[in-house]
């Protein structure tokens, strides 16, 4: 197996154009798994650690543009007022070692459905910023996935960078597992208020082929709120429009049975996690 150490940007993707095989590896927690139970053997590994601007993170316009290098534990440490949401599912990945190394990036190119980041990214409407030698694009995260552990980048593609908007309301992460540390969710959900749109973000994880928004439960409770003047007033939801919300959000999903859990178990632990997030969000909003 060759290994590729560029120390620029433009090196890594001179490299990865002429070894569209190999593959990207930063914090190696998902990779060198891969490698050491010899799931995959890939021709080549492209170290990307060493090419600083990808360590670097910037905010420009309300949006925070998140290099591919920047660990779990910096978001934690350093994003936790803007990215709220995403700091939370950052508190939740494996052990401080593996948030140490392990990066929103990383998580993206994995793309596993039970990925951490991927609900709180879903419910942020955060943008995936891609490049190779023919150019950059910019791929909306809840169209870059494109199956179990697959996702829309080209052979030649490399991932420079996470658009994630500033929070401009409370947002909430849950996530349900076999025990409280390092464990793989079972299901995961996402949440984010957007009340300068007057609407919810919701993303769920490990529930479906791929992490998915529940557009129709985001439809109904941004209409809801908005009809009865809850976003002027900040009075407390209703029960019904929690309990309602939560049913939708879990008829988004499409669970297996697994030996982490059913799918009736799944769908649940969502519409269970959907209300309560929802009402701890909102609860938030309300205080100001």
């Amino acid at each position: 197996m060759e290994f590729l150490q560029p120390t620029s940007w433009p090196q890594a993707l001179e490299a990865k154009s002429a070894r569209p095989k190999a593959v990207p590896i930063q914090g190696g927690t998902d990779v060198m798994v891969e490698l050491n139970f010899d799931r995959h053997r890939p021709p080549a590994l492209l170290d990307l650690g060493r090419i600083d601007e990808l360590d670097r993170w910037e905010q420009t316009d309300g949006t925070v543009r998140l290099g591919a290098g920047v660990s779990y534990t910096r978001v934690i440490a350093e994003l936790g007022d803007r990215l709220p949401g995403l700091a939370m599912a950052a508190r939740t990945v494996g052990s401080p070692q593996i948030r140490n190394r392990g990066t929103v990036a990383g998580n993206l190119g994995a793309a596993s459905p039970a990925g951490d980041s991927h609900p709180a990214l879903l419910a942020a409407d955060a943008v995936v910023e891609v490049e190779s030698v023919r150019g950059t694009r910019q791929v909306p995260v809840a169209s870059f996935y494109a199956g179990v552990k697959r996702n829309v980048l080209e052979a030649d593609e490399l991932i420079r960078a996470v658009l994630v908007p500033v929070a401009t309301g409370p947002q909430q992460y849950c996530k349900i597992g076999t025990r409280n540390a390092m464990v793989i969710a079972v299901a995961a959900f996402g949440l984010a208020l957007h009340p300068d749109q007057r609407r919810v973000g919701t993303g769920i994880g490990s529930a479906a082929p791929t992490p998915r928004r529940a557009r129709d439960a985001e439809n109904y409770v941004g209409e809801a709120l908005d009809a009865g003047g809850y976003w002027d007033t900040r009075e407390p939801i209703p029960s019904p429009v929690a309990t309602r919300f939560g049913d939708l959000v879990a008829s988004a999903s499409s669970p297996i049975d697994d030996v982490r859990g059913s799918a009736r178990y799944r769908e649940h632990a969502l519409s269970v996690m959907a209300r309560r997030a929802l009402l701890w969000a909102w609860n938030e909003f309300r205080e100001g």
